[in-house]
């Protein structure tokens, strides 16, 4: 006639069995992980006992730590920080291992230490030196005599960088995330070993692990490279003005820092194996390196070091770089007193054990390849930042992923990082700021007749009292015409173009047309309103000088 809802065939023979295992009549029968608790009254009171949760305990791991960090910079402490606020028991471990010179540094990884901030604030200090000569022109009177002292420079960028490493260690312990200055590698997937600067060893085990252990220079792999040359590594806490500059390699790093030692004052060269800014639109790269050309940069086009020797030790000494061209069998020799490497960053993913943990890596170059939520191919291990297969390798961009893998980890949250429009600026000395496509890739992409391109020169008010520099800066904007003229690239070539970008950048992430662009009022006298008058297409060949503003 049908069946009880938890009717069991042959039931009266397993109570039989249960009561011969148990002594028990009576139902309900608890078992937990094959022992025997007992009915009703006896569950309730192991509950109550606390025995209960220990049984339930058994056959399942416990870990010391809900979440390792493998990492202290920018991706790794906003992540860790973010699981820590949401009550979860976090550890980051993070260690400098030293430069071929010896150069070692603070919490708070690359961007902090050896990149972004102490760029920036080179940068800074050259842009002052340009700001000298201009206010001569708009009547400030001084001394002729105007020098630089990289000593007093070097100092107030490394007090400064200081006070950060101090404040991430403070802010950690606020949030109680368990900082440990160690070199941490995988000996089991969910177990790993630190090692100390003194070479002790400890092991630690948590139920997941986020790897942010970011990247490191690359070097030639010629004789000499990593005895006598420096990267920017070395640079920012150089404790000497490095004197005659010989940059080699053509990567924002290179450029960045040929610049700015040239706005110093400096006898700059920059060495060139192909192109400039690799994976950047090409008509802005070359515009930028043309104007560092105008202003003292010298460039030395298709070629690579084969050697680099020591004339003369000292502070600095005196170096012979051997180079080799590309194209030809021509040979070069030149003398300088700093070699500065700047062709490329590894990531730092080698060494850390990660065959021991399963996890699948791109042999190539060493950068793990996760899914949307940054997971790698082993479940409870993700992977944020510059490690990242085919994602930015920008600051920003790992703090972001880093907060949402925290959350969707621990509060339940969903969003995740947009990968997609990412604003950057190259801190050249005219700045370059971009955000979308590349016009080479939006062309590969949507096909030159699906595109309309509008760009202009302009002359920046502010340098027009001076008299230099008119029509050198360049604004292009790549629009989809399949697609309403929605901008699919932005690119800036002018002054303070980190803070232009970052405006246009979060209205690209509005999806903003040509149209509205063009019914967007323009702030005058700026560079940006450049971006609301637009009117003449590439294709059509038209005039983009400026006479004025």
């Amino acid at each position: 006639s049908g069946f009880a809802p938890y009717c069991v065939f042959d039931g009266t023979n397993y109570q039989d069995l249960l009561h011969e295992m148990t002594g028990q009549k009576t139902v309900p029968s608890v078992f937990i992980n094959k022992k025997h608790i007992g009915g009703c009254d006896n569950t309730m009171k192991a509950h109550k006992d606390g025995d209960l949760q220990k049984l339930l305990g058994e056959g399942r791991e416990v870990y010391e730590y809900d979440l390792i960090v493998i990492g202290g910079g920018s991706g790794g402490l906003a992540c860790s920080k973010e699981a820590a606020a949401l009550g979860k028991k976090v550890m980051v471990l993070d260690y400098v291992v030293p430069t071929p010179k010896g150069t070692t540094w603070g919490l708070g990884g690359t961007c902090v230490n050896v990149g972004c901030i102490p760029k920036k604030l080179m940068h800074q200090t050259a842009l002052l030196g340009t700001a000298i000569e201009d206010a001569r022109k708009f009547g400030w009177e001084f001394s002729d005599q105007v020098t630089h002292n990289w000593e007093t420079m070097r100092t107030a960028v490394n007090n400064y960088i200081g006070s950060l490493n101090w404040g991430y260690r403070v802010s950690l312990r606020d949030k109680n995330v368990n900082y440990v200055n160690a070199y941490a590698e995988f000996v089991e997937p969910h177990k790993i070993k630190a090692t100390n600067k003194r070479g002790k060893e400890m092991f630690y085990t948590a139920a997941k692990f986020v790897l942010a252990t970011g990247e490191r220079p690359r070097y030639l792999g010629v004789p000499g490279d990593k005895e006598y040359c420096i990267t920017s590594d070395d640079l920012f806490s150089l404790p000497y003005c490095p004197g005659k500059t010989l940059v080699v390699g053509a990567s924002y790093v290179a450029l960045e820092c040929g610049g700015f030692l040239a706005g110093l004052g400096l006898d700059v060269t920059v060495m060139v194996r192909s192109i400039l800014l690799r994976g950047f639109d090409q008509d802005m790269a070359n515009r930028a390196g043309d104007y560092m050309e105008t202003h003292g940069v010298k460039f030395l086009r298709k070629f690579v070091p084969t050697k680099v020797g020591q004339l003369e030790a000292g502070t600095p000494g005196r170096l012979k770089v051997t180079a080799k061209s590309t194209e030809s069998d021509e040979i070069f020799e030149g003398e300088y007193n700093t070699v500065l490497i700047a062709v490329g960053r590894d990531a730092c993913t080698g060494k850390i054990g990660l065959d021991k943990a399963g996890v699948k890596v791109n042999a190539k170059n060493g950068k793990i390849p996760v899914n949307d939520e940054e997971q790698t191919s082993v479940p409870h291990i993700y992977a944020i930042g510059d490690i990242l297969e085919g994602k930015w390798e920008l600051t920003p961009v790992a703090i972001q992923a880093g907060k949402l893998l925290a959350r969707r980890l621990y509060a339940g949250a969903s969003l995740k990082c947009d990968y997609v429009n990412v604003p950057t600026t190259v801190f050249t000395p005219m700045e370059y700021g971009s955000c979308g496509y590349p016009e080479e890739k939006a062309v590969e992409i949507y096909g030159q007749e699906n595109l309309e391109i509008y760009h202009s020169l302009f002359w920046p008010l502010e340098f027009t009292v001076p008299g230099r520099d008119n029509n050198r800066c360049y604004a292009k904007i790549i629009c989809n015409k399949l697609d309403n003229d929605r901008v699919i690239g932005f690119h800036y070539l002018g002054p303070n173009a980190g803070e232009v970008t970052q405006g246009f950048g979060a209205a690209m992430k509005c999806g903003i047309t040509k149209d509205q662009l063009d019914n967007t009022i323009g702030i005058h006298p700026t560079c940006a309103e450049i971006f609301t008058t637009m009117e003449v297409t590439k294709s059509s060949g038209g005039d983009i000088t400026q006479s004025g503003c």
